[in-house]
């Protein structure tokens, strides 16, 4: 089994460990040497202006220093070009074409939205340049490449599949909510995207075998900024719980949650929630609200997630959101795979990928194999990555599960019922 090469450093002794990120000490292993071309230079193609894509750039950014720091990858720096893409799927593309042809990058870190992956994509097998997802989630991503493995290849998922990121919900859910609270019921709504296609798939076929019986799906449109019937026609079924899939739609469910006093507890998927910035960003209306994630502030999901925390924090004077922990993360599986590769030749660096065994800031780390049916899809699972349960309290992050890496216990404001008090 590969070692992973770069070791994050534990709080006690960074500035020792950070020499063990360079690769200089894997030239120990048989490995080939790396010409000396200049810099490794590593595209970042983000949202840098939205709540959660903001993290992308600033976390890979960060990842960079530190290798360099350390001596890189046998002794070239990375360099990070950013490009703010705008949410936009067109100015991604266009973004791409420069990275590629004009700035000479060798990968590409790519986006938190589904939209703007699926659309470089095929880019990324036009240009023979290796791209990686931070963020996005739909499982078309990684269908595609099942479906076209030659010339899709060069794409890989550095997040979960929709399909994956359902299973961790139910089997949250089923501990806290089923098993815990005794919630029956429940409500799914959805913002209607490409990656919640597949996320609520899956919640229609997970949901009910934990014990929660799915008795509305609303899908909603991203742009919608009045919740009000919405949250009406929900109060008027009495769902235990309602189970989210939201992103793009911002803050407004969670601030319209709180101002109407909607009575029912929303607990799934919400990525913006994952941010630090969202207790500001809702003026404390995210009390409350629970949400599935990777890795969390406070939560040492492995040895490298908090000193990764603090650096970010320390840095940038925030917390990072979901997607920061993954750019982070993929900066260092790039850098390993071109130090096993002993190259940034394209197809070397996808043979170097698919063999990817790194423990990162969210887990163990190892791809998919060719022949799957989400193939470059992030396995997951117990010794793998099997996810966190958190919620909003008092404008901090509280870990809720699983049990070993709970940092706190289930609270809600007064207007939310639970159970009998409903």
């Amino acid at each position: 089994m590969t070692k992973p090469r770069f070791r994050q450093p534990r709080v006690s002794s960074r500035r020792r460990a950070l020499a063990a990120v360079a690769l200089a000490v894997g030239a120990a292993c048989a490995a080939p040497a790396l010409a000396d071309d200049g810099p490794i230079r590593i595209g970042v193609i983000a949202e840098a202006q939205a709540v959660a894509g903001s993290s992308i750039p600033s976390a890979a950014q960060l990842a960079a220093d530190e290798i360099n720091a350390a001596g890189g990858v046998d002794g070239r720096k990375i360099e990070i070009v950013s490009y703010d893409n705008h949410s936009n799927s067109a100015e991604s593309v266009r973004a791409f074409q420069r990275a590629v042809n004009e700035d000479h990058v060798s990968f590409v870190i790519a986006s938190y939205v589904s939209e703007v992956v699926l659309a470089l994509e095929p880019w990324a097998a036009r240009l023979k340049t290796p791209m990686i997802t931070p963020g996005a989630a739909s499982d078309v991503i990684t269908a595609n490449i099942a479906k076209d493995y030659e010339h899709n290849k060069y794409t890989f998922h550095g997040y979960l599949t929709s399909g994956s990121l359902s299973r961790l919900v139910c089997d949250s859910a089923k501990d806290v909510l089923v098993d815990g609270l005794k919630m029956k019921t429940a409500v799914v709504m959805s913002e209607d995207a490409a990656w919640t296609t597949p996320l609520d798939a899956g919640y229609a076929e997970c949901l009910p075998s934990i014990g929660l019986q799915v008795i509305d799906h609303i899908r909603f449109s991203p742009d919608t900024t009045d919740f009000t019937p919405i949250f009406n026609k929900i109060e008027g079924e009495k769902p235990d719980v309602v189970i989210t899939g939201i992103s793009h739609v911002g803050v407004q469910p969670t601030v319209q949650w709180k101002s109407q006093q909607a009575p029912f507890p929303m607990f799934g998927v919400a990525s913006q929630a994952t941010n630090s910035t969202f207790w500001k960003d809702t003026n404390g209306a995210a009390d409350g609200v629970l949400y599935q994630a990777v890795s969390g502030p406070g939560v040492a999901v492995t040895p490298k997630t908090l000193p990764f925390v603090d650096a970010f924090k320390k840095r940038f004077g925030n917390f990072p959101s979901y997607c920061g922990y993954t750019a982070y993360d993929d900066v260092y599986l790039i850098a390993d795979a071109i130090h096993r590769a002993g190259s940034t030749d394209a197809d070397k660096l996808v043979t170097a990928m698919e063999a990817t065994d790194y423990v990162g800031t969210i887990g163990r780390i190892q791809f998919k194999p060719p022949g799957d049916a989400h193939v470059h899809g992030l396995k997951t699972g117990p010794g793998l990555i099997s996810g966190l349960f958190l919620q909003w309290q008092d404008g901090v992050q509280v870990n809720l599960w699983p049990a070993d890496l709970a940092k706190g216990k289930l609270k809600f404001p007064d207007f939310v019922k639970v159970g009998a008090a409903q």
